[in-house]
């Protein structure tokens, strides 16, 4: 028997979110359903009132999250009635090119779930944030989307891990491959940026850089280990790096804004052979055009990273026992717990850049 519960839902562009009753299937082949007990409020989820993803409205948003399994379909293995799991938007398919070639974390087959949920007012067909919908009491997803970690951690920072706070350690830790005695700078100091500060202090940078134009969020830049911060509102960014490092330019540099002018920024402001991640959520229309000759004279690499490189069934479990080893404090992240009808005024803060994350508990 389906299930009639309360989800977040962006019913037109640039709208205010309502809060609605949706209908939620019992799982079918390969599905499974989420009793979601948190989930974090995410600029991604912004992007998609705003239009900026697609435009396959009414959406039921909300992704970033953890809860517990409630029910399986057939065919499911590996998952059970009662896991503690994180939600997350890359079910890898197995089978793909990348997949066989030992490279599941690139997956070109993801998967969600085949059933729709529904408006109940109406009957209409919602479309789940990065297949997901987790603004929501339940949410049906492809069993590949749950990944089961300790029930040890609290849901409201474990949910944490299946969006930004994993793009962004991901972004230093996997697509830039910190090392030990690196040089990194991290343009853009909000909840992906501070996850890669994070990052990089975990994998054991000597020099951390945290990059913006809000005091505030530089304060939160050195709390999350940043050794260095810079006012791109009141310094030359490239010059000030370059001192930093002894005159070279870091090792890493990670653009955590998604805007053509800190890409390039970035782009100047890393060493000779050094790396550049672009992990900032682009709009559609935006271009980056850089100088050729130093496109080709500087070497190194640019690696866009897709979720922090990430692989959930590897990843999710062991950032959850760093964090309760005290090794990774997810704690910090969150700003603020909310009910499901406080995501529009939360949608506001994130806009104004008051919060790191604002977290909706169940």
């Amino acid at each position: 028997m389906s299930s009639e519960v309360r989800g977040v839902v962006a019913k037109a562009k640039g709208e205010p979110v309502t809060v609605e009753t949706i209908v939620v299937p019992d799982p079918g082949p390969g599905e499974a359903l989420v009793k979601v007990q948190a989930c974090g409020v995410c600029h991604t989820d912004l992007h998609y009132l705003e239009g900026g993803i697609n435009d396959d409205f009414p959406f039921l948003l909300g992704h970033e999250a953890a809860g517990v399994v409630e029910a399986v379909g057939p065919e499911v293995q590996g998952l059970s009635v009662g896991d503690f799991v994180i939600l997350n938007w890359r079910a890898v398919c197995g089978t793909c090119r990348s997949c066989r070639r030992g490279r599941p974390q690139y997956c070109f087959s993801t998967f969600n779930a085949t059933q729709k949920m529904t408006l109940a007012s109406t009957g209409q067909e919602l479309s789940p944030a990065l297949g997901i919908g987790a603004f929501a009491e339940k949410t049906l997803v492809a069993a590949g989307q749950c990944t089961p970690v300790s029930s040890a951690a609290s849901p409201a920072v474990a949910g944490l891990l299946g969006c930004g706070v994993m793009a962004g350690l991901g972004a230093a830790m996997l697509t830039g491959n910190v090392g030990r005695g690196d040089t990194v700078a991290v343009f853009g100091c909000g909840g992906v940026g501070d996850a890669a500060i994070a990052g990089a202090r975990l994998a054991g940078a000597r020099t951390i850089i945290g990059i913006d134009l809000d005091a505030r969020k530089l304060e939160w830049a050195r709390e999350f280990g940043a050794t260095h911060t810079i006012d791109a509102s009141k310094e030359d960014v490239v010059a000030r790096v370059q001192e930093l490092t002894e005159g070279n330019g870091a090792d890493v540099c990670i653009e955590a804004v998604g805007n053509p002018k800190v890409f390039e920024q970035a782009f100047f402001a890393r060493d000779l052979a050094g790396t550049l991640v672009q992990v900032g959520v682009p709009t559609p229309d935006m271009t980056v055009t850089l100088p050729f000759i130093e496109l080709f004279g500087r070497g190194g690499a640019i690696k866009p990273s897709w979720y922090g490189d990430c692989l959930p069934s590897r990843d999710f479990p062991m950032l959850v026992d760093l964090h309760l080893q005290g090794r990774l404090d997810l704690e910090r992240f969150v700003s603020e717990t909310i009910p499901l009808d406080g995501v529009e005024d939360a949608f506001h803060k994130m806009e104004r850049g008051e919060v790191l994350r604002s977290v909706v508990v169940l």
